[in-house]
This record gives C-alpha cells, sequence and structure tokens, in this order.
C-alpha cells in the first residue's frame, strides 16, 4: 500500500508490474547460490586437483558465464567459460594449458575447474565467479599445495681444530617448509649447529650442519607432515685418523723445516768462502736462469746473505 500512495491513479498498474518483476527477480537471487569447499583444497605438487564449485541447487549454467581467477593475485583470469565455450585469450600465462572444464557437467551446475601438473605457485585464493542473464555469485575457494622436495645430500666441509667433522645436509623444493634433523646410528637426535631456510618458486630448501666426533652412521632425515626423506653418512674411524696424520705430518715438516734453516746458516757462516764460490758458480754458469730468478723477486735473502758475508758483490748484466 505504501508504494501506490506514491503513484498517481494511472500509474498503478505500471508500478505493481515492476514491484512483481522486482519481486521475482529478488527471489531468483536468493534462491540460487555458488557454492565451493568449506574446507581448504590440499594438493600435491605434480599432480591434478580439482577445485569445487558448484549451484545450488543444481541448474544448468551451460548459457552462463564461468569465471575462475587468482583474488589474491588482483584477479588474475585463470579459466573462462562463456557464450558456449572456453575463451582463455587473456589467461595468465603460468595457467596455459593446465585448465578445464566439464563442459557436461556444467549441465548440472558444476563448475568446478581441473588444474593438471600442480605447481607450488599455484597456492594461493581463487574466485569461482557465475553470472547468467538475472543473477550473478561467486565463492572463494583457498588452495593449499604440498611439495615433496628432492633427497637430502650429506657433504664433508672439513675438520675443526678439536679433530671433529664438520657434515652439511642440503635438501630443495619442499612446500610448506619442512623439519631437517640429524640422527645417530641409535636414532638419537644431534644437534644442528647452524640452519639456513630459502624459499622461491618451486618451494623451501633447507641446510643443517652438525659436527661428529668419532665414527658412526649419521643419518640427515627431512620430514612434511607423512612425507619423509633420508640419507646417511658413515663416519669411519679412517676419517678421523687420517686427519690426525696430516696434522702430525704437518708438524713435523715445520719442525725439520726450522732445524734446516738453523743448520744451514750455522753452516754457511761457519764456511763463507765455500760457500761464496759454491753460489757464485751456479749462478754465474746459469745466468739466464738467475736473471729469471731475480726479475720474480726470488732468492733475495740468499743475495743479501752472500752480500754481508763477503766483500765481494756479483752483478749481473
Amino acid at each position: 500500500m505504501f508504494y501506490f500512495h506514491l503513484c498517481p491513479l494511472e500509474m498503478k498498474f505500471i508500478c505493481l508490474t515492476l514491484l512483481i518483476i522486482g519481486g521475482i527477480t529478488d527471489s531468483i537471487s536468493e534462491r540460487y547460490e555458488v557454492v565451493g569447499s568449506a574446507d581448504t583444497v590440499l594438493a600435491v605438487a605434480g599432480e591434478d586437483v580439482i577445485l569445487p564449485c558448484s549451484v545450488k541447487p543444481n541448474i544448468s549454467v551451460v548459457d552462463m558465464r564461468v569465471e575462475w581467477l587468482r583474488s589474491d593475485l588482483t584477479d588474475t583470469q585463470v579459466h573462462l567459460y562463456d557464450d558456449h565455450e572456453d575463451k582463455n585469450t587473456d589467461q595468465s600465462q603460468s595457467y596455459r594449458g593446465r585448465t578445464k572444464l566439464n563442459h557436461q557437467e556444467l549441465q548440472r551446475g558444476d563448475a568446478s575447474l581441473k588444474l593438471s601438473s600442480v605447481r607450488v605457485s599455484d597456492e594461493g585464493h581463487y574466485k569461482c565467479f557465475i553470472q547468467s542473464k538475472s543473477w550473478s555469485d561467486d565463492v572463494t575457494v583457498d588452495v593449499r599445495v604440498e611439495a615433496v622436495g628432492r633427497p637430502p645430500v650429506i657433504t664433508g666441509d672439513g675438520f675443526d681444530h678439536s679433530g671433529g667433522l664438520h657434515l652439511q645436509c642440503e635438501s630443495e623444493g619442499w612446500n610448506p617448509e619442512p623439519d631437517l634433523e640429524w640422527l645417530d646410528s641409535e636414532g638419537v637426535s644431534l644437534s644442528s649447529e647452524t640452519t639456513e631456510t630459502h624459499r622461491n618458486t618451486d618451494g623451501f630448501s633447507v641446510k643443517h650442519t652438525t659436527t661428529v666426533h668419532h665414527r658412526d652412521k649419521i643419518h640427515c632425515r627431512v620430514k612434511l607432515r607423512h612425507h619423509m626423506r633420508e640419507a646417511l653418512i658413515i663416519s669411519s674411524s679412517n676419517m678421523f685418523s687420517s686427519w690426525k696424520t696430516s696434522v702430525i705430518m704437518i708438524s713435523l715438516a715445520v719442525v725439520l723445516s726450522v732445524i734446516a734453516g738453523i743448520l744451514i746458516a750455522v753452516f754457511a757462516h761457519k764456511n763463507r768462502g765455500k760457500m761464496l764460490v759454491f753460489l757464485f758458480h751456479i749462478f754465474y754458469v746459469n745466468k739466464a736462469v738467475w736473471r729469471s730468478f731475480l726479475r720474480q723477486g726470488k732468492f733475495i735473502y740468499i743475495i743479501h746473505f752472500i752480500h754481508n758475508g763477503n766483500s765481494k758483490c756479483f752483478t749481473l748484466k
């Protein structure tokens, strides 16, 4: 009655018609809705996944516009169906050839999207938008991508001052971030001294280091929920004995060099004349070689020793 008071008498029929049409439109809009998934859709990298979207109650959407967008990427177009065909000229390059709508299912109101060869970069929020001539609605579908990374690689990174062997374990291509742990042969967890985590379009890469001081079987285990990758290295006693041998040999070489230097100095001091003739003979006969050494800055100490040990000085021209 309120609307009739606003309309002149001759307009009652027109107003009534508009009210009826508006009521029908409102009832249609309230009657149909686009639904997706209440839960996050879990996908596995490299496999296919279905992103659910349909109209309730079921009606054919063959004559409607169906558009899938990435709402978290400024509505990047993922897939478009309109005028009874797929129109993907404006589709994002990263989705080319990887999306598909089942046209037969469209007749039953199912506009679910099949996404093939899932990538880590596919993780995000997707909007399914359906539009007819009389109504439109949309729903958001959240997608989470799991990626199982490559097997870990263990490498040795030398010894520390106490003889401990540094080990490094690295694995790439995980999503979300995995857990990495070191274990000994008894399954006891070893502490990680340094940890590094990086993320790119392929997922997470992790790198941990630890130090072992005795012979053992060392495991590097990377886990993500029910997925696990593992590598094994056996730190043999030869590794540690070789390190000790190297230290002993180097120390011995240094000591012998010092002793030899002292003996040469004493011998040269007592036999300056003989030493001078001997050196002069070598350098004079091999003058070309001597010049080469001189240009390279070698034997400067010997020249200085000869000069101070004898009044004679040799000049090469």
